[in-house]
């Protein structure tokens, strides 16, 4: 391994962060309690009316009715919805789009952030009417945006909301593409099993977030024909999911496999053609389609270009502003140079080119290659621990042998230090993911592809101020980074694995039915009890395996060969401790299965085992082969590795 003039880890899959290089210093994290709102006070919303400006389309109006809804979700306050100013007293919440087209803002001017693409701004002024809040987007997604900063800034109870007094905010994103791969097939730890309602709630949350692309994936592909869990056929829900991306004004893209062996052979190329075309006419909404060049595939670059050539015509006919991008993923060297050679004739109907795991060159290596007009989108793997592209540094074998490469993940330090510095080679980013194990680590690339200045204690503060409940915004957030601290170094020694099962302890003691019933906080318990049983059983196990040791040093003492009679027709005395090689092995022996007779940390197994079930029936995670049908024990069925 070797670093790079950019100070860049190198290895054979690109950039590798170590332990030491994906760490930030604590004191760049642990801000002061309730930062959010210092020098503020609190303006009371509870009464107010929204009024959607005549500016609006009918994607923003989709925005305000989203609006409504969450705050009637955390308050049981519906707020009203008016198309002209309401007379008399009481708070207005104002959206509203700066530009006179909903979809293309005027130029940006000065340092005015509201004029950028995908911007806004939130203002709070106090009127003799009363509180007038407004939101303005620069275009139809400025407005998503300002409402869920809106969202996240506002404080709300039961029959109560209120916002910063001072909330005077002018944003916009630092890069263009910010989205996340959801692919609903049965490879996914829970995916298979989401309803149209459940996905249009999750992409509405992305996209409030600062998510602008949902990339899906059609019904061929590398997995298996179907699920037990499917609560559509694949393409109904690929439509489905098409639909609710439009509506919110999300990008659609699509990871488009080439999965036949051989398209030298014109017949293979003229069948996939009209496969491919099958599914673009199919959705209501495609603006690119990425083909990796392998995992799966194996097709060399000349006949795959030209294959991507056609389809891209193909896709133009059903959605003429489509866009063709690809990945030289798993490429042989010769490959990847012919890959090159290619590029150098700068093809026209190639928009772009993906940087993915399986690469053979890193990424600031790929990007002095490519020529400039084809911008790079990062292809980040946010979802696995274990042989990927991010693995956890150093991880404790406990750990590997039983959480496994796709359980609950967060890992917010690394994956803005990550993100920090691959997105800068980049146009920005549409991660994988295999399921809702990943959760966090999709809002912090949000985040971080938004500002990579944020603060990234007041990322996860609003993570859970919004998803969890507002006094839990502090507590929630240190949670999430104590779980990733409890994958770090030596578990025997790690202390804070039982600081962090307290903390969310304390939480789940004095927790609302809400919140325990919020999957987001489930998943917090399910680690914190899952690490704290694995420590658990290994200190006891790892007591045993020195007692079990201890009692062989007998055998040491006399050799391992039994003891032969004497001539005189008695044996010689036994040794010190009465004990002969074959007893002592069989008391060692006994002393090792207590790790199976005689069980530690009982209480926190069978919570682990609660939580799995509240996991199943509340987002469709399926933590066990047998007993909630996950395709294979490697696809976050944890559960069934935890007593390895």
């Amino acid at each position: 391994m070797t670093v790079d003039r950019r100070g860049f880890l190198k290895n054979a899959g690109g950039l590798l962060g170590s332990a030491a290089g994906l760490s930030l210093a604590p004191a760049s994290l642990l801000h002061a309690a309730g930062e959010n709102a210092a020098g503020s006070e609190w303006v009371d919303l509870s009464a107010a009316k929204i009024l959607a400006g005549p500016s609006l389309s009918p994607r923003a109006h989709r925005v305000v009715k989203a609006l409504v809804e969450e705050v009637e979700k955390r308050t049981e306050l519906r707020w009203p919805i008016v198309n002209s100013m309401p007379s008399g007293q009481g708070p207005v919440v104002t959206a509203e789009i700066l530009s006179g087209s909903p979809t293309r803002p005027r130029a940006p001017s000065g340092k005015d952030k509201r004029n950028a693409p995908e911007g806004f701004s939130i203002s709070v002024a106090q009127r003799e009417t009363g509180t007038a809040v407004t939101v303005t987007g620069s275009d139809e997604r400025g407005v998503l945006y300002g409402v869920g900063k809106l969202l996240r800034s506002l404080r709300m109870t039961k029959l109560r909301v209120e916002a910063p007094s001072n909330l005077n905010v002018q944003s916009s994103p630092k890069y263009r593409l910010r989205g996340h791969q959801l692919g609903y097939r049965p490879k996914t730890n829970s995916y298979d099993g989401w309803t149209v309602a459940m996905w249009d709630q999750y992409i509405r949350e992305l996209g409030l977030f600062g998510c602008n692309l949902i990339e899906l994936i059609p019904p061929r592909s590398d997995d298996q024909e179907d699920s037990p869990h499917f609560t559509l056929p694949k393409k109904e829900m690929m439509i489905e999911m098409s639909r609710i991306c439009d509506e919110y004004g999300l990008d659609v893209w699509v990871w488009y496999p080439a999965m036949e062996r051989d398209y030298s052979d014109p017949a293979v190329v003229e069948r996939e053609i009209a496969a491919w075309g099958e599914i673009f006419q199919a959705l209501p909404r495609v603006d690119a389609v990425f083909v990796p060049g392998g995992d799966p595939g194996h097709t060399e670059p000349k006949y795959m270009m030209a294959l991507l050539e056609k389809q891209t015509a193909n896709l133009r006919k059903y959605h003429p502003q489509g866009q063709m991008w690809m990945s030289p993923q798993s490429f042989t060297e010769a490959w990847f140079e012919d890959f090159f050679e290619i590029l150098k004739g700068q093809p026209e109907w190639l928009a772009g080119v993906v940087f993915g795991p399986q690469s053979r060159v890193d990424l600031p290596t790929l990007r002095e290659r490519v020529p400039q007009r084809y911008p790079i989108r990062l292809y980040p793997d946010i979802t696995h621990t274990l042989e990927c592209q991010f693995p956890v540094p150093d991880w404790d074998v406990a750990f590997s042998l039983t959480e496994g490469r796709e359980p609950i993940c967060p890992r917010p330090e690394s994956f803005a230090t990550i993100a920090r510095r691959y997105l800068p080679y980049s146009a920005g980013f549409g991660s994988y993911s295999e399921g809702c194990n990943d959760d966090v680590n999709k809002f912090v690339w949000n985040a971080m592809a938004w500002d990579p200045d944020a603060k990234l204690i007041d990322v996860l503060r609003d993570y859970s101020r919004f998803f969890i409940s507002d006094r839990y915004s502090e507590d929630f957030a240190h949670g999430l980074l104590g779980l990733e601290k409890a994958w770090q170094g030596p578990l025997l020694a790690n202390e804070n694995v039982e600081a962090t099962l307290a903390r969310f302890q304390t939480m789940e003691r004095n927790a609302a039915p809400a919140e325990l019933l919020s999957w987001r906080f489930q998943q917090g318990l399910y680690r914190a009890y899952y690490d704290a049983y694995a420590r658990r059983r290994l200190i006891y196990e790892t007591d045993l395996y020195g007692q079990a040791l201890d009692a062989l040093q007998v055998i040491h003492a006399v050799g391992s060969q039994p003891i032969a009679p004497l001539d005189h027709g008695h044996r010689e005395d036994p040794p010190t401790n009465g004990l002969v090689p074959a007893v002592v092995l069989a008391q060692a022996q006994g002393i090792l299965s207590k790790a199976f007779t005689e069980r530690v940390a009982q209480e926190e197994r069978t919570r682990i085992l609660e939580l799995a079930e509240a996991l199943f029936q509340s987002i469709r995670m399926q933590l066990s082969v047998e007993r909630y049908q996950a395709e294979a024990v490697e696809r976050g069925g944890n559960l069934d590795t935890m007593d390895a």
